[in-house]
């Protein structure tokens, strides 16, 4: 299993928003970066792990945990030029940019840049490092164990799996704008 952090504009997609879609689900459009793209197309799999990632708003940070819902496929922003995601050069037959289906598993404390600063064990983190401004970003499974803890408030009870206390079942708790 892999670990993503993956970032949206919270007025465009917050995660109360992604948790009010259908089967809270988003897709996850307008990424229009090339190594973003390639993550999502060539290295995200179904149940990979996800950090919902609220930016460019007055308390960018964390705020839930999610899981990869689907396969790669065309991003239909490309093809529709009244979207601020339309790329001119980008045809259906031969797309250009593709995304994933995202489901937000749950909401969870927010946890900011000082937050994730402070901890020791979080500083290599990639959203830690200068001039990081990719929109998805592959977290280590040792970054994703102590930051689900820090979301909880409960580091140490603490699994892998999906970053769940061990109290905590799957829970129930669409759409989505991420540009790159």
């Amino acid at each position: 299993m892999n670990y993503w952090l993956m970032k949206s504009e919270p007025a465009d997609c917050s995660v109360d928003d992604a948790l009010a879609a259908p089967g809270a689900t988003v897709a996850w459009v307008g990424v229009r970066n090339y190594q973003a793209r390639n993550f999502m197309g060539n290295a995200m799999k179904l149940g990979d792990g996800v950090l919902f990632y609220h930016s460019s708003c007055a308390e960018p940070g964390i705020v839930g945990l999610a899981q990869v819902a689907s396969g790669p496929y065309a991003d239909p922003t490309q093809f529709d030029p009244a979207s601020p995601y339309f790329d001119a050069k980008s045809r259906p037959q031969a797309p250009r940019w593709q995304l994933v289906n995202v489901q937000v598993l749950r909401k969870t404390r927010h946890l900011g840049l000082p937050a994730l600063r402070a901890h020791a064990g979080l500083q290599d983190l990639i959203i830690l490092r200068k001039g990081n401004r990719l929109s998805i970003t592959p977290v280590l499974a040792q970054h994703w164990r102590i930051l689900a803890g820090l979301m909880d408030g409960a580091e140490s009870a603490v699994t892998a799996d999906q970053g769940r206390t061990k109290t905590d079942a799957p829970g129930a708790n669409g759409h989505t704008s991420a540009p790159s």
